[in-house]
């Protein structure tokens, strides 16, 4: 081993997280919403773009596709120079780039994979193909360590409504048995005064996330905040239970920082770098 080589490996390095997910013309969801939340908690954020969106806070106007081969060419030149210690998966548009995504996690054997099967935008609008959701689970399930859908995306994979809190355990421990180890159900969509979301964890214990409902419009990001954070706390050395909940507080604290503010005309982004912390060296 040369000096240099010897130095380089003495080095400290950051906690490294990489993003697999769409971007986001207007900054508040997709890869830009997950290079904040990975920056505001101390991880050094990559991006692997799977599309090109045009959207604000009001909606998506145009959607475009990145080739696969283009895709597997950025995974392939983070991971073999950088290295990751956690994968956050977003929007998937096509079983192509879901077979490139899935083919890389194998390949290189990423650890910490967090998939959110991004599916409906907070505007309404669809954002994946009917064929594209059954190579996602045949897939990516098997490959993650927490799959994390809101109510409209589980009830798509699930081919069913999830009526109200009660139901809430059983389609989070159903969507486990899709074949990943553990589910995070969000409950967010559901009305009433408290939010609950169900972490279904591998070994068939359920935990029962609560907290009061902060009032605001602001919530376009929230899925891919809160995924690209267990992502974070993932990497940095947390079980998967404790990921989630210091995740989850993340979140609630950037919803409530950000409720307030203005940012366009439909619904705005959380405030991501409400607490920053230092960049993490190991």
């Amino acid at each position: 081993m040369t000096h240099s080589q010897n130095s380089s490996a003495l080095a400290p390095r950051y906690v490294r997280v990489l993003s697999i997910a769409g971007s986001d013309s207007g900054g508040g969801a997709g890869i830009q919403a997950d290079l904040k939340t990975f920056s505001a908690l101390g991880c050094y954020g990559m991006t692997a773009i799977t599309a090109i969106t045009a959207q604000n806070t009001q909606g998506v106007r145009a959607i475009h596709g990145v080739p696969p081969d283009i895709l597997r060419a950025q995974i392939e030149a983070v991971v073999e120079d950088i290295g990751v210690d956690a994968v956050k998966i977003g929007m998937l548009h096509s079983p192509e780039v879901v077979q490139v995504v899935a083919d890389a996690i194998r390949r290189y054997q990423l650890p910490n994979v967090v998939l959110d099967p991004v599916m409906v935008a907070t505007s309404g609008d669809r954002l994946i193909a009917t064929e594209t959701v059954y190579v996602l689970v045949r897939e990516l399930f098997p490959l993650a360590q927490v799959v994390t859908p809101n109510l409209d995306e589980a009830a798509l994979l699930l081919g069913r409504p999830i009526a109200g809190i009660e139901a809430l355990d059983a389609a989070a421990q159903a969507l486990r048995a899709l074949g990943a180890p553990a589910a995070l159900l969000k409950g967010g969509h559901l009305p009433g005064d408290e939010v609950v979301d169900v972490l279904a964890l591998a070994d068939g214990r359920l935990a029962h996330l609560r907290s009061p409902r902060i009032a605001t419009t602001n919530g376009h990001g929230t899925g891919c905040t809160l995924s690209s954070a267990i992502a974070a706390h993932l990497a940095l050395g947390h079980a998967l239970p404790s990921a989630v909940a210091q995740a989850r507080s993340y979140i609630l604290g950037a919803i409530k920082a950000g409720a307030a503010v203005r940012t366009g005309h439909g619904h705005g982004p959380l405030n991501h770098g409400y607490a920053p912390v230092a960049q993490v060296l190991r």
